[in-house]
């Protein structure tokens, strides 16, 4: 870990820096993660002082955390290392702030918590400025454009300031716990290995579900939707962990290839099949958690009385190589869901021949990953039920694993913390490499064409439900069920 750093955080006093990049980095120098020599520069375009801007950071931090996670020494310590700087970032001329901030025998790493639009301007007018060494590094935020053609333009522009090994595009996702551990899981462990292809796998669900609505960026979303928010970054990088063949190592450029393959091998969703591998639907008014909300339309910022903008996608996905040939791969993900979830659910296929009564036999075997609310795994087997009276009864029996309640630790970190830590120490292996992002742009753009072809509106679903009913057609035509956890 390199104590000569300098964090310069662009959007500093946005809703992504409240509520993550400033906690993570304090709970990291909390936990003596972050060397004294760690320099954190936040930059906005609001006229405060820098005591100013301390005090704000301190409120921000007080209100995240409880009396037990914070305390006056370590957010103190914390606030010293803070500087702010105002900085228009359209204004190259206003640059020449950072430009003197810096000191040259230390690695500059840029985080660009601001939209996509203005990274190639902010790279541009950081290398005019002369703030860019070949040691300099950027964080991307997602999501790097809107479809093949314009991720294209925004990469093009970093790269234009930025060598390719020193742009980290973030994905909060494979930052977590859980998702690391499917390396652990799948290629530390043989039996699951030795299990892990088309010969024992029946199918795999992927889902992420979410309560919340779109917390008012009604403008924003309308134009994006669920498969651009979610499917393309999130969910597909779920789909590489868990397809990927095993890398020759955890070298970041070993991972990152394996994961292109999957992407690269996922069998296009067309207008001819549009129909029998995607749904679309949008949420209407319903209740979440015994609480009444109103449906999309009706949200704080709502411009319009009728949208095809959706805010749920399930998908019926094919990968075309040796090892997963023929296994479905059911992805879904939505807002204003029953229950907040995001899980990988492995379905194993049944016996070759069953040995025990037909009604006996009550459940096949899954592997369910979890990744919220609790981080951990799940094993659903069959065993014999205790009993005197039935001769050899079977019942579904789970082996949990909690990554929490096993860990002894207080806390699991939050996915920011260890991604911080892989960019201050250098390494790529949890960030998402230019061919995967245009590889997952260039099968979403598909599949996005084939909605538009074949005019596919939104179902309508209740918010607080699992969906629309057309969700639960496209898995139970397969003599499948969507896993309820």
């Amino acid at each position: 870990m390199s104590s000569a750093v300098d964090l310069i955080i662009f959007g500093t006093r946005g809703d992504l820096s409240r509520r993550k990049l400033f906690p993570a980095l304090y709970q990291l120098d909390r936990a003596g993660l972050l060397e004294d020599g760690v320099r954190i520069a936040g930059l906005a375009r609001d006229d405060i002082s820098n005591d100013e801007f301390a005090a704000d950071i301190e409120q921000t931090l007080r209100e995240a955390f409880s009396e037990a996670n914070i305390d006056d020494e370590s957010c103190e310590r914390f606030c010293a290392r803070l500087q702010y700087l105002y900085v228009d970032f359209a204004q190259p001329d206003q640059y020449s702030a950072i430009k003197q901030w810096l000191a040259s025998d230390r690695i500059a790493i840029y985080y660009l918590a601001t939209p996509p639009s203005l990274f190639g301007m902010i790279s541009e007018h950081l290398a005019g400025a002369g703030c860019i060494t070949h040691d300099s590094r950027i964080v991307l935020e997602k999501p790097i454009g809107h479809d093949l053609a314009s991720s294209r333009q925004v990469n093009d522009a970093v790269a234009s300031c930025f060598d390719e090994c020193n742009i980290y595009r973030i994905d909060h996702y494979l930052g977590k716990e859980t998702v690391q551990n499917l390396l652990a899981l799948r290629f530390a462990n043989r039996m699951i290995n030795s299990q892990w292809d088309n010969s024992c796998v029946d199918h795999v669900q992927i889902t992420a579900a979410e309560t919340v609505g779109i917390e008012g960026r009604w403008s924003y979303y309308d134009k994006v939707g669920q498969l651009r928010d979610m499917i393309q970054n999130h969910v597909l990088q779920l789909l590489c962990m868990v397809a990927m063949e095993p890398p020759n190592s955890l070298r970041a450029d070993e991972i990152r290839a394996e994961k292109v393959k999957i992407l690269r091998a996922l069998s296009p969703i067309t207008a001819a099949t549009v129909a029998e591998q995607a749904v679309r639907g949008q949420y209407t008014a319903g209740w979440v958690n015994g609480t009444p909300v109103v449906g999309y339309l009706d949200e704080e910022g709502s411009e319009s009385d009728s949208s095809n903008t959706e805010t749920f996608v399930a998908l019926k996905a094919y990968i075309d190589n040796w090892r997963w040939a023929g296994v479905p791969f059911y992805l879904r993900t939505g807002k204003r869901m029953e229950s907040k979830v995001t899980e990988v659910v492995i379905t194993y296929k049944d016996p070759p021949h069953a040995i025990f009564p037909e009604n006996e036999y009550v459940a096949c075997n899954r592997l369910i990953i979890r990744l919220q609310p609790n981080e951990g795994i799940e094993l659903e087997m069959l065993s014999k039920k205790q009993s005197l009276k039935e001769r050899m009864s079977l019942e579904k029996r789970h082996l949990n694993l909690d990554f929490f309640d096993s860990s002894g630790e207080s806390r699991i970190a939050d996915a920011y913390e260890r991604l911080f830590l892989e960019v201050i120490n250098g390494d790529q292996w949890l960030f998402v490499s230019r061919e995967e992002i245009e590889a997952s742009w260039s099968w979403c753009d598909a599949l996005l064409d084939a909605w538009k072809e074949k005019g596919v509106g939104v179902s309508g679903y209740s918010a607080g439900s699992w969906g629309p009913s057309k969700a639960e057609m496209l898995i139970e035509k397969d003599q499948c069920t969507w896993h309820r956890s």
